[in-house]
């Protein structure tokens, strides 16, 4: 399928059938997911790969019981930074040198520049901002799944706090954001999977300023 046939095959699927991802599609869209953009390319998002079935049951009812995440074959957690840290942000600078292999004066000067913009901000500030972009990581991976043709949810109705907690998150410096079980439909229980895709049209979608 192309792009649009992708998009317009996939769904939020509501029941998912328990089988399993070939591993191959999973490092495909985790891949896809990792190359995604961020801002200023610092990356302050990480995605935890659950596919632990004791695991997700706990998980389960701190996304209020909502079935995919246990019947799921993986479920993504995107996470983000809880802050902007002069760590974080010197090791991306000092890794982008190290991959390009030189040094050069306007990247410096924009360490400085970020460095002394994010202190200025409350963690709180920074957290919405890594958040964000841990939605572009998700809609890329979303995009990704339906090329392998992989069903896939996105879910903010859970208990972040409670996730943060059960999976230690906060030790690392990190908050969860957004889930994503990935896996496949039940088509016998799931009550979408035949209801026509609902958008609106491009004319009221798009505003061409030219």
């Amino acid at each position: 399928m192309n792009i649009i046939e992708s998009l317009n095959w996939r769904y939020a699927t509501k029941s998912m059938n328990g089988l399993k991802i070939p591993q191959e599609k999973v490092d495909n869209i985790i891949e896809a997911a990792r190359l995604a953009p961020s801002s200023s390319g610092l990356q302050p998002i990480e995605l935890i790969v659950i596919s632990n079935q004791e695991l997700k049951e706990k998980i389960k009812p701190l996304a209020y019981n909502q079935t995919m995440v246990a019947d799921c074959s993986h479920l993504l957690i995107f996470t983000a930074w809880d802050n902007y840290t002069a760590e974080r942000i010197n090791k991306m600078f000092d890794l982008a040198n190290e991959v390009r292999g030189f040094i050069s004066e306007g990247g410096e000067n924009y360490r400085k520049m970020l460095l002394s913009s994010y202190s200025a901000k409350s963690a709180e500030e920074n957290f919405t901002h890594a958040a964000k972009q841990a939605y572009i990581a998700l809609g890329i991976a979303i995009m990704a799944a339906a090329a392998e043709e992989v069903d896939a949810t996105p879910m903010e109705g859970f208990d972040a706090k409670a996730l943060d907690a059960l999976l230690s998150l906060n030790e690392k410096g990190l908050r969860s954001v957004v889930l994503l079980p990935l896996g496949y439909r039940d088509a016998e229980k799931d009550w979408l999977v035949n209801l026509k895709k609902v958008r609106r049209a491009t004319a009221d979608f798009i505003t061409e300023m030219g």
